[in-house]
C-alpha cells in the first residue's frame, strides 16, 4: 500500500533563502558568491535558510538550556541534498547534524544542536512509502503517529511505541526508543528490520542484519555519529483495537518493583509501566498495565490483577481505543502548551538502573529530590529485559532487568541558577548511578565529556571509536554529544 507524501511542516515566513550562496574558509562563515576565497555551495533541490531567527529556532530543543546556533539550516527537498551537504562539509570541515525540525528536537541538552555547522530539518522528508503486513518503508522524518494513523485502521502497529508518540522515527531510532512494551520486544531500535542511511563519508548507503550489519548495528542507538538515517523499514505486527488500562496504588517502592517484575516475567499484560509522585510530603507508587483486547473477547480482571500486591481499593480499570491509548498525552500537552509550561526548560534525567539495586538507587535519588525540583513533572519507573536488546551501542547495566527511572522536570522558576541547580543534581545522580554499573538514557543529562563518553560505552568503547572512524572519519556529524 503507498501512501504518498504527508504534509510537510510551513517553513517560517520571511526566512533567508540561500539561492546562491557560498562559504568563506577563512572566515568560517558564509559569504557572497563574489568576494574573494569564497567557495560556492552546492544547488539544492530544498532549501539553505541563512535567515538570522531561524537560525536562533534551531538553537534550541526541549530542554531550552542550550543554545548553539548553527550557521545555516538545510530543508532538504530530497535525500540527495542530505549527501551534498555533507560532502561539502567533509571537504571544508564543517560540522552537520539532523534533527526533527527547526528547534524541535526533543533531546533536552543540545544534542541534536551544531555550532557553527548546518543543521537539517529532518522533518522536510516525511513520506510514508510503502506498508505491508509486517512492516513499513518510512521516511526518518516522519513522526510515529503519523505512522500510526495509518497503520491501526489496517489493524497493525510497531511493537513498541514511546508514551509521546509526536517523535521522528529517525531522532528516536538514533538513541533507543522506549515504551511499555519493551520488556516483550525491546526497544523500538531491536524492531528495526533495514535502513537507509548517509554516513559521515557522504555515502548513501542501505544496510541490515544480513548487508553492511557493522553499520546497521552501528547507527541504531548510534546517537548520529556513524550516519543520518534517511529511511527505515519498521516491523509491524497485529495489534487488537481496543485497550483496557489498569492502575493501582502500592504504599512502598519494594511492593511495586516486585509485581513489575512479576508481571514482565509471567506476560499476562502487552504493557507495563509505573511511576511516583511526590505530594505534600507524601510519595505514591502508582503501576499502569494495560491489556490489549477485541470486543468479543474482553479481558479478565480477577485474573490479570490475580497475585498482585496493590493497596485494595485503588484499582482503576479504564477502556479506549489502541490509538487513543497511544495518544493519550496529546490532551495534556496542549493543556501544557497552552499555560506554557512545555517552553519552559526541561532539565531532565533518564537513566538505566540494573535491577539488583533499583529500589535502593531509587529511593537514593527521591531522598536528595524535593517536590519543588520536579516542577510537577512526573517520575517514570520500569522494568525491560536485557535479553531483548540487539543494538550495541545502546548501554544498560549487565543484569537480567533494567529499570528506566525518569525525573522529567520542568524548571520552575525557569531561571538560569535554577536550571543550572537542576543540572547539577542531575550530574551527582548520574555519578551515583555509575557507582552501580547503571547507565545514562542519553536523551537528557548524560556523559559531557570524551573520558566520561568512553566509560559509558565500555566495553566497546573501542568499538565505537573504530566504527567513527570507518565512517564519519573526518568528525563531521552531531558534535553536540560532545562524544570526540
Amino acid at each position: 500500500m503507498s501512501l504518498g507524501t504527508l504534509p510537510r511542516r510551513s517553513l517560517l515566513q520571511g526566512a533567508l533563502v540561500a539561492t546562491a550562496a557560498a562559504f568563506n574558509p577563512i572566515r568560517r562563515s558564509w559569504a557572497s558568491s563574489n568576494e574573494p576565497g569564497a567557495l560556492d555551495v552546492p544547488t539544492f533541490e530544498g532549501q539553505l535558510l541563512l535567515d538570522a531567527a531561524v537560525r536562533e529556532q534551531a538553537a534550541d530543543d526541549f530542554g531550552h538550556a542550550v543554545h548553539r546556533t548553527p550557521w545555516a539550516v538545510l530543508v532538504p527537498g530530497s535525500v540527495d541534498d542530505i549527501v551534498k551537504v555533507i560532502r561539502f562539509a567533509r571537504l571544508h570541515q564543517l560540522k552537520v547534524s539532523g534533527a526533527r525540525g527547526i528547534g524541535e528536537s526533543h533531546s533536552t541538552q543540545g544534542q541534536a544542536q551544531v555550532e557553527a555547522g548546518v543543521l537539517i530539518d529532518m522533518s522536510a522528508l516525511s513520506t510514508i512509502h510503502e506498508i505491508t503486513g509486517n512492516s513499513a518503508w518510512v521516511d526518518a522524518g516522519v513522526r510515529w503517529i503519523q505512522l500510526l494513523q495509518a497503520t491501526v485502521p489496517v489493524g497493525l502497529s510497531p511493537p513498541v511505541l514511546t508514551d509521546y508518540i509526536d517523535l521522528s522515527v529517525g531522532g528516536t531510532l538514533s538513541v533507543g526508543g522506549i515504551g511499555g512494551q519493551a520488556f516483550r520486544h525491546g526497544l523500538q531500535v531491536d524492531n528495526v528490520l533495514e535502513l537507509e542511511v548517509v554516513t559521515g563519508r557522504g555515502e548513501r548507503v542501505n544496510c541490515s542484519p544480513f548487508h553492511r550489519k557493522p553499520l546497521f548495528d552501528a547507527v541504531r542507538s548510534g546517537l548520529g555519529q556513524f550516519g543520518i538515517i534517511v529511511r527505515a523499514k519498521l516491523r509491524l505486527v497485529p495489534v487488537p483495537p481496543l485497550a483496557r488500562t489498569y492502575t493501582a496504588t502500592y504504599a512502598q517502592l519494594s511492593g511495586l518493583v516486585a509485581d513489575q517484575r512479576k508481571l514482565i516475567e509471567d506476560g499476562r499484560f502487552d504493557y507495563v509501566e509505573g511511576s511516583i509522585s511526590l505530594a505534600g510530603g507524601v510519595r505514591t507508587y502508582q503501576l499502569e498495565a494495560v491489556k490489549y483486547f477485541r470486543p468479543e473477547a474482553p479481558p479478565s480482571d480477577a485474573a490479570l490483577l490475580q497475585g498482585l500486591s496493590f493497596q485494595p481499593g485503588t484499582v482503576s480499570v479504564q477502556d479506549s481505543t489502541y490509538f487513543d491509548f497511544t495518544n493519550r498525552l496529546a490532551p495534556m500537552v496542549e493543556q501544557l502548551k497552552g499555560l506554557g509550561v512545555w517552553q519552559l526548560p526541561h532539565p531532565w534525567l533518564n537513566v538505566f538502573v540494573p535491577g539488583r539495586s533499583v529500589t535502593a538507587y531509587v529511593e537514593q535519588v527521591l531522598n536528595q529530590t524535593s517536590e519543588e525540583e520536579l516542577g510537577q513533572g512526573p517520575i517514570l519507573l520500569y522494568p525491560f529485559h536485557n535479553r531483548e536488546l540487539t543494538a550495541p551501542f545502546l548501554r544498560v547495566p549487565a543484569d537480567q532487568h533494567t529499570f528506566l527511572l525518569s525525573l522529567l522536570r520542568t524548571a520552575v522558576p525557569p531561571t538560569p541558577e535554577n536550571v543550572e541547580a537542576l543540572l547539577a543534581k542531575n550530574r551527582l545522580f548520574l555519578k551515583q548511578l555509575a557507582d552501580i554499573g547503571g547507565k545514562a538514557y542519553p536523551i537528557s543529562s548524560g556523559p559531557q565529556t570524551p573520558a566520561e563518553w568512553s566509560e559509558h560505552f565500555q566495553p566497546l568503547w573501542g568499538l565505537f571509536q573504530s566504527s567513527k572512524w570507518a565512517f564519519d572519519p573526518d568528525l563531521v556529524l552531531t558534535p553536540g554529544q560532545r562524544i570526540f
